[in-house]
């Protein structure tokens, strides 16, 4: 009979929290693509702010309609700035997490490293037991058979 993983409980643990691992990296890579999404949107939005702002211009525009298209568009940078700010943070974290992730995943694979070798041990163990069985089995005379 082969004993059973004396760290198992431990190899349960360490794939729980690779899970986790797992679950929190892929929250960080949304979050990094939505705040890159949101950096693109503005950035689309400021352009075509702008080509509104030199049409409008062409056609001639009053001193406060100048100032408030400046106003805007200028308000549009700050948010574009906060944003890569954003981005950059995001980036960061998303790096975070998968060095904290591959590190799970290292400390999991030495658990199941050694799980495997446990029961592949236990297993050759098995193996010679049946083995020594079957050849004293083999090597006892026969009952119909009388011995020499």
């Amino acid at each position: 009979m082969t004993k059973p993983f004396s760290l198992q409980t431990v190899l349960e643990l360490m794939q729980a929290r690779a899970d986790s691992a797992t679950q929190a990296l892929a929250r960080l890579i949304t979050n990094e693509r939505d705040a890159k999404n949101k950096l693109d949107m503005l950035q689309q939005y400021r352009d075509e702010y702008a080509t509104r702002f030199t049409l409008a211009a062409q056609n001639g525009l009053t001193r406060s309609e100048w100032h408030n298209y400046q106003e805007f568009i200028n308000r549009l940078d700050e948010a574009i700035d906060a944003q890569r700010l954003a981005v950059a943070q995001q980036v960061r974290n998303t790096v975070a997490g998968q060095g904290a992730w591959q590190k799970q995943q290292t400390k999991l694979k030495a658990f199941d490293t050694l799980s495997d070798r446990h029961f592949a041990s236990e297993n050759a163990k098995e193996q010679k037991r049946e083995q020594k069985v079957q050849d004293e089995f083999a090597s006892r005379p026969k009952q119909d058979e009388e011995p020499l």
